[in-house]
């Protein structure tokens, strides 16, 4: 058994924020296929940390912690595709978007050390 509180988890925390900064930024977009990617992803990381957290033992932790850290994964490239289709079209895109980009980059490496720490301790 294994007793984890997600509330207090800094990688838990980041993936709010990013959560919050992906859905403001994304909010007036009229390309709403992409747009609803881009916010499914990024509402998926913390989710996937708590649910992971909330479950019985240190292997369903990590299984979710791995899915939030797929979710990651995709929301950055969701990112990169947006980045380019607006350089393509000449329109700007979403504000923030680089620093979004590197905020994944970071919270995945949170996530595969938090995967490491809990594995360790199974």
């Amino acid at each position: 058994m294994h007793s984890h509180n997600f509330e207090n988890l800094d990688v838990w925390k980041r993936g709010c924020r990013l959560a919050v900064d992906v859905c403001v930024a994304s909010h007036s977009s009229k390309d709403f296929a992409l747009k609803d990617q881009i916010q499914r992803s990024a509402i998926s990381i913390p989710p996937n940390i708590a649910e992971g957290a909330e479950r019985p033992s240190d292997a369903d932790f990590n299984r979710f912690l791995g899915y939030s850290k797929g979710s990651c994964g995709e929301l950055r490239t969701q990112l990169m595709i947006h980045r380019e289709v607006c350089r393509v079209l000449g329109v700007s895109p979403f504000e923030k978007t680089d620093t979004m980009i590197q905020e994944t980059r970071e919270i995945s490496r949170m996530l595969a050390g938090l995967m490491q720490k809990i594995g360790s301790a199974s």
